[in-house]
């Protein structure tokens, strides 16, 4: 399988930076996967897990947010935050979600209100899934 470079770059690190066979990128328009001569493409990332597959190897990132470009250099994704499985903070993670649901109950009707009530559901199902495959 053909690679391409790969860059996962949040404001605090360098999350993962090589060549890869494939990257599962959650859109805001709906989740995609990036190949190889993929067709160049600006999307804006939602909350949510993104795989990234090596060979055998298939390591998973929490992604808060951002913005993925696709181009003939490769995939770059800016992430508002960006964090892999295995060092997340569970528990920090769950006190955001709390506070979030704090938020929303205090919150006024309207796009801001909508708005956040998407976020939190994203935030729940990174949750759900950390919980479904045995890493909470």
């Amino acid at each position: 399988m053909a690679t391409f470079h790969f860059e996962l770059i949040s404001p605090e690190k360098i999350a993962f930076s090589g060549e890869v066979d494939q990257v599962d990128v959650p859109g805001v328009e709906g989740d995609f996967g990036v190949l190889a001569g993929h067709a160049p493409v600006i999307a804006t990332v939602r909350p949510g897990i993104m795989y990234v597959t090596t060979g055998d190897r298939k390591e998973r990132f929490v992604v808060l947010g951002g913005l993925a470009e696709v181009s003939a250099s490769g995939l770059t994704v800016l992430a508002d935050v960006a964090t892999s499985v295995e060092e997340l903070d569970r528990s920090a993670f769950a006190q955001t979600i709390e506070q979030m649901q704090a938020d929303i109950a205090r919150a006024v009707e309207g796009d801001v209100l909508d708005h956040e009530i998407s976020r939190l559901d994203h935030f729940k199902a990174i949750q759900q899934h950390l919980e479904g495959t045995g890493l909470h």
